[in-house]
């Protein structure tokens, strides 16, 4: 029982070592004790840490019931010392062990809540360090549309430009269309009157035409006779 007792002793004494130091037994000691703290392993663990406190007080008691004989006899034989002594180691073993136990169980749990903070920690920085770039690439593109923006309006105001010239060179065109418009109407106007005029200088020519004629015939007509 007491050779038991110090070999869990020192067990937990070389995990408590384990814990203390980064070595990769570290990892493996985490990884096993993850392991028992699944299923059916904390009832097992707490079932023998029970026991052991049940035991521990059994000793104790003991230990207290040998003692109260010393009181009352005033001395005690050799076979209730050695058990006196026994009862004593027992218990303050069981109750190193119990206690190392419980330092075991509480270096594990910090362990594992340091190891999620830095993860969750790390998992912090990389979307921080995901947003900065995304900020960044962000702040590029909107920096490109902007150039690209004041292209744009930059071709639309010389568009607009051209345009502007081209509806003046439209509204010259039209003025000047009309213009010759007029003008043609004009000369339409002024060519059917000199036609007219042409008619009738025809007619006249031809009623002089018909007159001479007319008077040639009759003076022909007076020399016969």
């Amino acid at each position: 029982m007491i050779q038991l007792l110090f070999t869990l002793i020192f067990a937990e004494m070389a995990l408590i070592v384990m814990f203390v130091f980064k070595t990769p037994l570290r990892k493996l000691v985490i990884m096993g004790l993850d392991r028992v703290k699944r299923g059916q392993g904390p009832i097992i663990v707490k079932t023998v840490a029970g026991t052991m406190f049940v035991v521990m007080l059994s000793s104790v008691y003991n230990l207290m019931w040998i003692h109260k004989r010393w009181i009352e006899d005033g001395d005690l034989n050799p076979t209730d010392q050695v058990l006196a002594s026994q009862h004593m180691l027992e218990a303050s073993l069981m109750g190193f062990a119990l206690f190392l136990a419980l330092m075991i169980d509480r270096l594990h749990h910090y362990i594992r809540e340091l190891r999620i903070r830095r993860k969750t920690m790390e998992a912090v920085k990389k979307q921080n360090q995901i947003f900065e770039d995304g900020k960044s690439g962000g702040a590029k593109e909107i920096k490109i549309l902007e150039e690209e923006r004041t292209g744009l309006r930059a071709k639309v105001e010389q568009l607009e430009a051209e345009l502007e010239a081209k509806t003046k060179e439209a509204h010259n065109a039209e003025a000047n269309a009309v213009a010759l418009k007029k003008q043609s109407e004009g000369f339409l106007l002024e060519y059917d009157r000199l036609l007219e005029d042409n008619q009738n200088l025809r007619n006249q020519l031809q009623s002089l035409d018909r007159r001479v004629s007319r008077s040639d015939s009759k003076k022909s007509m007076f020399e016969i006779n």
